[in-house]
C-alpha cells in the first residue's frame, strides 16, 4: 500500500481515468461493430463519421495508438465506400 498522500491520490486518479478510458474504448467497439453490420452505404455514412471521430479522440489521449486509429478509420472508409 502506498504510503504518500500523493501516492494514495495518484492511485484514486488512475483508477477513475482507467475506468473511464475502458468506457470510451468499448462504446468506440460497439459503434464499429454496428457499423461494419450495417448492409446499406445510406445507414452507415452518418455511423462512420461518429466512428472516426470516436477513434481520434481516443488515439490524441492515448488510449489506443494513432496507427490503430488510421489503420481502422481507412478499412472502415473501405468498407462504407463498397457498399451499396
Amino acid at each position: 500500500m502506498a504510503n504518500h498522500k500523493s501516492a494514495i491520490k495518484r492511485i484514486r486518479a488512475n483508477a477513475a481515468k482507467r475506468l473511464r478510458n475502458r468506457y470510451q474504448a468499448k462504446t468506440t467497439r460497439n459503434a464499429i461493430k454496428k457499423l461494419r453490420s450495417s448492409t446499406s452505404k445510406v445507414e452507415a455514412a452518418p455511423l462512420l463519421n461518429t466512428v472516426i471521430s470516436m477513434l481520434d479522440r481516443l488515439a490524441k489521449k492515448n488510449v489506443i495508438h494513432k496507427n490503430k486509429a488510421s489503420n481502422n478509420k481507412s478499412k472502415l472508409t473501405k468498407f462504407v465506400n463498397g457498399l451499396q
